[in-house]
Parts: structure tokens; sequence; C-alpha cells
């Protein structure tokens, strides 16, 4: 069978890495793909969200799966675009319809949906630029720190947490009146702040039936310590210490059994995964936000630790046939540390050669942000590459992830050293 996996990140790098090791699958493609995915898959250059040219690479080249990997293309509806066509409608596609997309492509529809069904997480009001004085009076309401979230898609950087109420007004007006992230901020939610520590559980469905994925944490914040900017991510660790089997079943019980639940009664036919942010305060777990996808760093740590078929269990999500299926999960903790670009995330540069990472030995080097320009592998995005090691413990994971570092170059590189400092 030929599958075709869209996007170019370190994500999509792990699920040709785990896919590429599947008996069932003929050829792999890559749309577009970086310079690791080059290395066991065939990549082709075209945007994901560009649907007749994805028609185009599915047709010519026999593609009997596709797997999508970032949020855009689902919100765009590449789903429904690939049902409606004659050509394509029998092929199956990895990821929820436009509908189901809408839990990330809307926070508001989000929190309205974990309202409706009864599933735990922040009161929230949302706001635009016609209510904006409700908007101060509810910020006012509230303790600090305060949340603010743009309600559309604004490329992981639509969230603000403010400790100061002058500020969080100030930034509130700059979101809906200066469209500070563009559309995305025409409407905002803001939410009381969660008190406790964040994690994220992965679960895969076929719209019937679900299995929960391993859980996992990473580390938004550019500066050790959890501190600067938000980021897409500069690190994961899978499984999270404290997410035993006790807390599991809570989020089974309280989280993913009422979403999958809430889909079905709203008449969404969800076939993929759904990312859950949590908050676990003192072991009861409360939602943060859903994304419709795997998360990057995350799929760097979780993918590598299943050690059944990935396609296999694709395979159930396409047939709705995922209840007969069963995979197994390596006992040992996965890290995975990020390496960004200079001045990442702000404005970087682009083009900077990378050397080095041929020579690693005990981790997975995961491409992100990567190209091949005149036979060299080159820097082409914030985040460049993400170090994945296996060990016994989180401190054994993590040094082989930092030893391998030791033998990556690249002009201004940058990484956090503290990954996992809140769980060692």
């Amino acid at each position: 069978m030929n599958v075709l996996i869209l996007g170019s990140g370190g994500r999509e790098h792990a699920f040709a890495y785990k896919l590429s090791e599947s008996k069932r699958i003929s050829k792999l493609f890559v749309a577009p793909g970086n310079a690791g995915t080059q290395e066991i898959a065939i990549n082709v250059n075209i945007n994901p969200t560009d649907f007749k040219a994805v028609k185009k690479i599915v047709l010519d080249n026999q593609i009997q799966m596709v797997v999508v990997g970032p949020e855009a293309p689902l919100v765009a509806g590449i789903h429904d675009f690939f049902l409606s066509d004659d050509e394509l409608k029998n092929i199956p596609v990895i990821g929820p319809k436009k509908d189901g997309a809408l839990l990330e492509g809307s926070k508001d529809f989000s929190k309205q949906f974990m309202q409706k069904h009864g599933i735990p997480t922040a009161k929230y009001q949302s706001f635009t630029k016609n209510n904006l004085s409700e908007g101060f009076e509810f910020l006012e309401t509230l303790q600090p720190p305060y949340v603010l979230k743009a309600d559309g898609l604004a490329a992981g950087k639509g969230v603000l947490i403010l400790n100061s109420l002058e500020e969080a007004k100030s930034e509130l007006e700059e979101m809906v009146s200066n469209q500070k992230f563009g559309e995305a901020s025409s409407t905002v939610v803001i939410e009381e702040f969660l008190k406790g520590i964040e994690l994220s559980v992965f679960v895969l469905t076929d719209g019937k039936s679900y299995k929960i994925l391993p859980s996992a944490k990473d580390y938004k914040r550019i500066g050790e310590g959890d501190t600067g900017l938000n980021t897409g991510g500069m690190g994961a660790i899978s499984p999270v210490p404290f997410a035993d089997t006790t807390f599991i079943k809570k989020v089974e019980d309280l989280v993913v059994k009422p979403t999958i639940a809430g889909l079905q009664k709203d008449g969404i036919d969800y076939r993929g995964f759904i990312f859950i942010g949590l908050m676990n305060d003192a072991g009861n777990p409360s939602v943060v936000e859903y994304n419709v996808r795997m998360g990057d760093p995350e799929t760097e740590v979780v993918i590598p630790r299943i050690e059944s078929d990935l396609f296999d269990l694709f395979e159930g999500v396409a047939n709705q046939t995922l209840d007969e299926k069963s995979f197994q999960v390596s006992s040992k903790t996965a890290t995975t540390v990020m390496l960004v670009s200079g001045g990442y995330p702000n404005d970087y540069e682009k083009n900077k050669e990378i050397s080095g990472f041929e020579s690693v030995e005990n981790s997975i080097v995961f491409h992100a942000g990567t190209s091949i320009n005149n036979g060299k592998v080159v820097t082409n995005g914030g985040r460049v590459m993400a170090i994945t090691s296996f060990g016994n413990t989180i401190d054994e994971a993590l040094s082989k992830s930092y030893k391998s570092i030791d033998n990556i170059c690249f002009d201004k590189m940058y990484f956090r050293k503290d990954i996992g400092f809140d769980l060692l």
C-alpha cells in the first residue's frame, strides 16, 4: 500500500520513521517533508493546504491512505474535500473533517463543547471588539494570572498569560481591535487560570471506539525554568511520572469518554487523533485545550514508544475496526530536546549548515525545520531538530539526548538544558 503523510515538521518525520517500519507499506510519501524524511520516504514539494496539488499527487502515485500531520489542512477541510470528490472519496484520511477540526480551529467552539458535555475545564467568556468593555469587566472578576486565547489558529502563538490586569486589558484590545494575531484574534476567549502541572494525553479514535496513547509533557517556554516567550515546544518527556494508572483512569472517565460520546451526540464523525491538553490539580484533571492532531514535539516521544505497527492502528481508524486492534508500548522513558534557531520564537535566520547529526548513535534525530541546499542539510525553520533518546529513567534518557547534542552544530544553535526539570 502507498501512504502519503502531509506536513514538514518533527511530527511528520516521527510518523514517517514509524510507518517506514511497516511491512504493509510499499511506498511512503511526505509532502512537503524535510531533509530527514527524504532519507526514509519520497518527498513531494507541495503545500498541504493546496488540495488540488494533493489530489494530483494522490492519483499520480496511487496513494491508498493519507495521514494529516498539521492542523491547518484539517481546519481548511481536506477530509471533506476527499469525501466530496468521486476520485478520492474511497481513500481514507487520518484526521477529522471540518466540523471535528473546530475543536482546535475555534477556542470558543471547543469551550462550548466542553461545557455542553460536562467536561471539566476553566470558566470562560468570549469577546469581540463589539463588547470590549464587557471583556474588561470580566477580567476584573478574575484573579491573576489572566489567560487570553485567540479563537482561531495563530501558529501556536495566540495564547497570552499575563499577571497585570492593566496589561491584560491592553492586550485584549490589541487582539480584538488591532488584530494582533490577525483574523484569529477577532474573537478572544478569556478564561480563569488553572493551577497545577500540565500534561498531554493523546487519543486515537475511529468515531466509535478509541485507544489512549502514551502521555507526554512538553515545555513551551523558550527560557530555562519555563521563562520567556511561548514557542511551539522546546522538548518533551513520555511517560509523565505522575500520570499513573489511577490518574489516567480518571482522565478516561471524566474527559475521554464524554469527549467521544459528545462528538457522537453532536453528529460529528471524528476519525483521527485528539490531543487533550490537561492540567493536573492535586490529582484532578481539567482540560486546557483540544488539538485535532498529534502535538510536536510530543509526537517525537510518544510514537517511538509504540512498539506495534502504527499502520495497523491507522487501518483500524479507516475501517472503524479500531476496537479489534491492540498495540504495545515500551516501558522505557523517552525524552526529546529541541534544537532551535537563534532568535526563535522571534525573527531568526535560515540556511545555516547543520553538521554532526550523522554521527549521533544513541539517539534518534528527528528533523523539524530542515531542508537541503546544494547537497547540504541546512536550517529551514525556528525549530530545527528534536533529539530523542530512551532510558530506564528520565535522567538516563536526557543525558543521552544532551550527549548526542554535543555532536551537532549550526550557527546560533540554542536549546534548553533543563527539559524535565520539574519532574526530576
